[in-house]
Parts: structure tokens; sequence; C-alpha cells
């Protein structure tokens, strides 16, 4: 006895499966015990589900079956036609004999020769029993639970066609999917990169850069670029000017330098020379540039040089400033002083008014605030014909 069969059995002996009515009760609680099982379990098929429809109706058709009373051969032969019981429980014959009334189904019926025959010994005929329509459309309150959530005989699932959901169509198509969006963001990646290397993005300031080398530029003007572009080699700017001499080693009286910087002469092979070294704040130390100097310079352009170089192995960038009272100033500059002796020019165009003081000219020994130290050999000025 299979599991179907089995659970129909045990809810009709919860009752009394003579009535006709109990026993559709029963089956229709099948019925409805059957698609929760199915509704709850997604990975049953359409197909799989039909033949477990068929399954449980063939079964009913087999119970239903000997509830039937005895009906005699009403045929000449012994293989009389069948009759099958519509849904009202009236048998239809096959060959288009009138069928008897319902009275012919629940009592003996008497054969042609009026020879009375008890139920039990009347020939059967092949009588199909009467398969309600029990598909679930209402709740049954007082039919018998039925647990229809036991697997299906074995083999059963074996005869199922091939699985046509299209969710699983669509699961498995996922991968191609995946494939070809890869292809495709790798493609246009690969696309990208041979443009990004053929359009330079990957190539340094050096490599793109083409051009004849170039000298790096030793001048950085905050304001304004000195006319002469940058430092000059010692006396190559003596023959073009007359210099008036703002400061000098060998008088050092006239500098100045904070708490926190150094400023101190010195002399090596290259002559004598003023070591300056700014403090940690950035200070910077101040030479004065006399009253009488900026009374000469009053209304002229004027070109200024400092002659400078780094400490020995320390490359530095020293800025400039300067404050000539009522003569304005000269902006900062800025400049990159290598370990060589050179010439660092700057120009100012001062307006044509009498100085009331004298001013300064600040020198800051590095820039980058790193404690690096500059070599002031001399500061001078001139002025342009």
């Amino acid at each position: 006895m299979d599991a179907i069969e089995k659970a129909i059995r045990n809810a009709l002996e919860k009752g009394n499966a003579e009535d006709r009515a109990f026993r559709e009760r029963v089956y229709r609680a099948a019925f409805s015990a059957l698609d929760r099982a199915l509704k709850a379990n997604p990975d049953v098929t359409v197909e799989l589900a039909i033949k477990r429809r068929k399954a449980i109706q063939a079964k009913i058709t087999e119970i239903e079956s000997e509830f039937l009373p005895a009906v005699p051969d009403v045929g000449p032969r012994g293989d009389a036609p069948a009759i099958e019981l519509g849904a009202d429980s009236a048998p239809a014959v096959e060959t288009g004999q009138q069928a008897p009334s319902p009275a012919a189904v629940d009592e003996p019926v008497q054969s042609a020769a009026d020879t009375p025959r008890s139920a039990s010994d009347a020939p059967r005929s092949r009588v199909l029993p009467v398969v309600p329509d029990i598909m679930p459309d209402a709740a049954l309150p007082d039919a018998p639970s039925i647990d229809m959530s036991a697997p299906t005989p074995a083999g059963a699932a074996a005869e199922v066609a091939p699985d046509r959901d299209e969710r699983r169509i669509r699961g498995r198509r996922l991968p191609l999917t995946a494939i070809f969006l890869t292809v495709t963001l790798l493609a246009a990646v690969g696309i990208g990169l041979f443009f990004a290397v053929q359009t330079g993005v990957f190539k340094t300031q050096a490599q793109l850069d083409t051009a004849p080398p170039q000298a790096p530029p030793t001048v950085d003007d905050d304001d304004f670029t000195p006319a002469e572009g940058g430092p000059a080699k010692p006396g190559a700017a003596d023959q073009a000017h007359d210099w008036i001499n703002v400061f000098s080693p060998t008088d050092a009286s006239h500098v100045s330098a904070p708490s926190d910087a150094k400023a101190e002469v010195m002399k090596d092979d290259t002559g004598s020379f003023l070591r300056i070294r700014s403090g940690a704040s950035g200070s910077a130390i101040s030479f004065d540039v006399g009253q009488g100097v900026l009374e000469k310079l009053a209304g002229k352009h004027a070109v200024f040089d400092i002659i400078a170089r780094s400490e020995e192995g320390k490359e530095t960038q020293i800025s400039v400033d300067c404050n000539f009272g009522e003569l304005g100033d000269c902006g900062r500059k800025r400049y990159a002083v290598g370990q060589q002796q050179n010439e660092y020019l700057f120009d100012v165009k001062f307006p044509d008014k009498r100085p009331g003081s004298a001013g300064t000219i600040a020198i800051n020994s590095d820039f980058d605030k790193q404690g690096k130290a500059a070599d002031i050999y001399e500061i001078r000025v001139s002025v342009e014909p």
C-alpha cells in the first residue's frame, strides 16, 4: 500500500466510509493536501505535479470501486458494455441502452426471468466507480486531515519529462551572460589602455618633453622676473655697470641677525664672505642700504647684484625682500643658489622723490626652513643709463 492510498484509507476510517458524501469530503481533502504539498516544494516541476494528481485520482477511483454495489449483467454476453457513473451518480451505459434509475445502484436487481437473486450472488458488470469533482474549491471543516507531503513512490519521478521551468532555463543562461559581460568589459579596458599608451597618459613630464634640454631656472620671482633672467658669472656685469657698494665682508657692522639666526665672517681660497644661516622661524638677515645710496637711486632704474654661493655640499634657495622707505620695495625674490659663486641680479624702478631714511635688504638663507646656510660675498647696485 503506497503513501497516497494509506493516507486516504486512514481518513476514511475516521468516519462513516459507507456515506458517499463523507467519502467525497475525504477525496477533496486529499487533493487539498496534495496542492499544499506541491506549493510548499518549489523544486516540483509542472510535469511531476500533473503526474502526482493523476496518481491520486487513480487511487481514489480504485478505492471508490470497493463501495459500489454489485450490478447484474445486462448484456447478452459476459463482456457486457461498461457503465460509468457520472457526477450525479447515474450510470451511463456505453451501448446506448437506457440507463437504470439511481435506485438500481443501491438495491438488488432482478434478472430477466424475475428470479430473485442476492446482490452478492449477482455477477458484476464492468462498472466504473464515480470519481466526483474533488478539486479543492472551498474549505471542508468536517473532513479528516490528510498529510500528502510524503514522497512519491520510487520510479515515479523517473518518467517525468525534462524540466521546462523558465526560471531554471534563465538560471542556466546566467553564466553565458556573465561571460559576455566580462569579455565586453575586458575589451573596453584593453581599448582604453591602448589609447592611453598611444596618447602618452602614462609618460612622465620628462618623456613628454622632446625639446632640447635647458638649464633649470635659478630664480623664482614672486612679483616679477629680473631683466637678466638669473645669476651671472662673477665679473660678467662689471663691464656694463658702475657699481655702488652696499655690503662688503670687510665691514659687517651694517648687518643685523635676529636671535635665532647667525651671521659670521669667514674666509677661504675664494676670498672673504659672510656666512648667514636663518633660524627655524625663517627669520632673515638684514643688510643696511644707506640713505646716501638711496638718494643716488631716486628717480632712476637701478640693478642690484648679490654675489653668493651655498654652503659646501648643500644647495639652497634664498629669498630676498627690500624696504627702501619712501622709495618703496623690490618685491620678494627667490633664487636657487648652488655651490659655485654666482651673481644674482634684480632691478628696481625708483620713484623720483627724496628718501627720508636708509633702507634694508633682507636675505633668508633657506626658504625651505631646513637650516641651510648661504655665503654672501658682496651686495652692490648700479644705475641704468
